[in-house]
């Protein structure tokens, strides 16, 4: 389908902010350098901290909420006062580079029939520690790795012609945290046969600092196991589109190999302590799963050096034991569901 929007991309950056503190003075700043000319929306979700204050100093229109109802809504209300063509989300806590919103044009022009497009982080995160530069350049590899033809939208730095995301009902607002409300609108819009790309070149550099709690709550609660739910629902009603989701990104074979492997090695190594004999087979397993993951510890090493790559190596796999553990329980949840007289 090609879409005569696309002669004229004008773009309209539609944030998201809840007390968005200094990476969003940052975010704004990014901005205000490289991309001037562009229509801004902030949306203030029910912050506290006078974020809105600052956006409305740069001239920025400025979109109050009384009360938080999520970054779903928020983008909604933003793009609907939009007047561009074309909607670029970004997060509060991220900054564009000079050639972030000329890309984004760029492709809406050379690939008149892609509804949609999503970007990736850059390999320079903002926060220094090791977590977060772990955490951020994972996810960059994660992106630059996928296959151009995406299956998912991505409210971090994603761009979507307006007409369309209205049709579709903008992102569904049940989502009333940071959660997957771009993946399932990504997986509307391929339902609806439009065409999403990822855009490797389009970047922004995320700002955001981890902690192994604050990790574990956006990636197990509030990614993982709404995500596994969604993948269960298409799972049954679209076999086709459910294969497509799960070979790509997170979800792609290698991926729910290492899964199998870190449980296995888990086990082996639980077991050796009795009987050390098997610990060959621990051995064994660890060569595998280096062997299985040996694009992304070239991709560390080649960043941050050898040190850097070896501290990697237990959140790796940290990361994979509880994204197991999350298939597992969602799995379980939804057999729950299904059985449970309420769900029907």
């Amino acid at each position: 389908m090609v879409h005569s929007s696309v002669a004229t991309p004008i773009v309209s950056i539609v944030i998201p902010v809840h007390n968005g503190g200094e990476n969003f003075r940052k975010c704004l700043l990014s901005i205000r350098r490289w991309s001037n000319s562009a229509e801004v929306i902030i949306v203030a979700d029910g912050e506290s901290d006078g974020s809105w204050e600052l956006a409305q100093a740069y001239s920025y229109q400025v979109i109050r909420l009384s009360e938080s109802g999520g970054p779903a809504k928020a983008r909604n209300i933003g793009a609907k006062a939009a007047t561009g063509n074309i909607i670029l989300f970004i997060d509060a806590d991220v900054e564009i580079h000079p050639t972030t919103v000329p890309r984004v044009i760029c492709a809406f022009q050379e690939r008149p029939e892609i509804a949609a497009i999503i970007g990736s982080y850059d390999d320079a995160p903002g926060a220094t520690d090791f977590l977060s530069q772990y955490k951020n350049l994972f996810h960059h590899y994660t992106h630059q790795d996928a296959q151009e033809e995406a299956s998912t939208f991505w409210g971090a730095c994603g761009a979507i012609r307006k007409e369309i995301f209205l049709s579709l009902g903008g992102f569904d607002e049940n989502y009333r945290k940071p959660c997957i409300e771009d993946i399932e609108l990504g997986y509307r819009l391929r339902q609806s046969n439009y065409k999403i790309r990822l855009c490797k070149c389009v970047q922004v550099k995320h700002l955001k600092q981890w902690t192994p709690l604050s990790m574990l709550m956006a990636e197990v609660f509030y990614r993982a196991l709404p995500w596994m739910a969604l993948l269960l629902k298409i799972r049954q009603v679209d076999p086709q589109q459910y294969q497509q989701f799960t070979s790509d990104l997170n979800l792609k074979p290698s991926s729910r190999l290492s899964v199998v492997l870190v449980y296995s090695l888990t086990l082996m190594a639980a077991l050796s302590i009795g009987w050390p004999s098997l610990l060959w087979v621990v051995g064994v397993l660890i060569l595998m799963l280096l062997a299985v993951n040996w694009s992304v510890y070239q991709f560390f090493y080649r960043k941050r050096g050898a040190l850097f790559t070896c501290k990697v190596l237990p959140w790796h796999w940290f990361y994979y034991f509880y994204s197991g553990l999350a298939f597992v329980i969602g799995t379980l949840r939804h057999q729950m569901n299904r059985r449970s007289p309420l769900a029907s």
